[in-house]
Order: structure tokens, then C-alpha cells, then sequence
């Protein structure tokens, strides 16, 4: 099962939700998906949905999960993590309007660079980056929130 999670920030993320439906349509996923849209306006067709979930609710599906597709928040990444779950991040842009600035794609880059998750920064190379990450031995998130601020620190050195 892939669980998408836009997070809860008052912010859309239709792109993603949109590049999903596009994706199963097609073929290229073909396994189950469930998405926490938040305050996106668009409404999936091809997979489950619901704007929020409760705390226990989101738990099982992260468990459940055998892929987690998040924007590219620390909270929501860091969530999926500590569950030793495979991530694919896809960063709110501005240009968008899915938030005030870019800093969501340093956040991605980073963890990306230090392969704790997968960056996909192009949504028309979704499919790929969920083929690709499928396919990927990402390093495992300890639960020391200082191993991940140290390899932070390092990449933006």
C-alpha cells in the first residue's frame, strides 16, 4: 500500500494528489493508495482519501504502508522514518502556492544526499522515483534526531 500524506499546513498540494490519479490511470501504480489530502481542492478518483486522519488512524496506515509519499515537511518525513518506512518527498513549491517559499526542497535534498529517503522534485518523474525507490536500500532512521541534524549540518557545509 503507498500512503501519501500532504501534511496539515493550510497550504494545497494538488499537484501531487492529481500526478497520482494521473499514475494509476495509466498503470504505473498498481498497488493500493490512501491519501491525507489536507486543504487541497482536489478530490482523488482513482484512490481513497480523506482531508485529515485522526493520530491513531495515520499510525496504522504508516504501518501498513510499504511506501510513504509526504511533501517535504520534517514532521511528516520524520513520522515515516521513525516506522522504517521507505519515503519518497515531493517539496511544496511557491510557484504553486503550496507554500510562502522553497525551503522544503534543501530539507529533501538533504536527506536525499544522506539517502534516507528519495527526492522527487519533478512530478513528472514520479513513476520513476517510485520504481527507483522500490528498488533502493535507504539507510535506516535511528530515532537519534542528532545523527539526522549532523548529516544536515555536513550537506549544507
Amino acid at each position: 500500500m503507498i500512503l501519501i500524506c500532504t501534511g496539515t499546513q493550510k497550504f494545497p498540494f494538488d499537484r501531487l494528489l492529481a500526478e497520482t490519479d494521473r499514475l494509476i490511470g495509466t498503470g504505473v501504480i498498481t498497488e493500493e493508495v490512501t491519501a491525507q489530502t489536507g486543504y487541497s481542492s482536489y478530490v482523488p478518483v482513482r484512490y481513497r482519501s480523506a482531508p485529515f486522519f485522526d493520530q491513531s488512524e495515520m499510525e496504522a496506515l504508516i504501518r501498513k504502508a510499504d511506501l510513504v509519499i509526504s511533501h517535504g515537511g520534517s514532521g511528516t518525513i520524520m513520522y515515516a522514518l521513525r516506522f522504517k518506512k521507505k519515503v519518497i518527498a515531493v517539496p511544496r513549491l511557491a510557484a504553486f502556492g503550496e507554500h510562502i517559499n522553497d525551503h522544503q526542497m534543501q530539507l529533501v535534498q538533504a536527506l536525499s544526499e544522506q539517502r534516507y529517503i528519495a527526492a522527487c522534485t519533478d512530478i513528472t518523474q514520479l513513476g520513476e522515483t517510485i520504481r527507483k525507490a522500490k528498488e533502493t536500500d535507504f539507510r535506516i532512521y535511528s530515532g537519534d534526531p542528532s545523527a539526522v541534524v549532523n548529516d544536515l549540518r555536513r550537506f549544507l557545509q
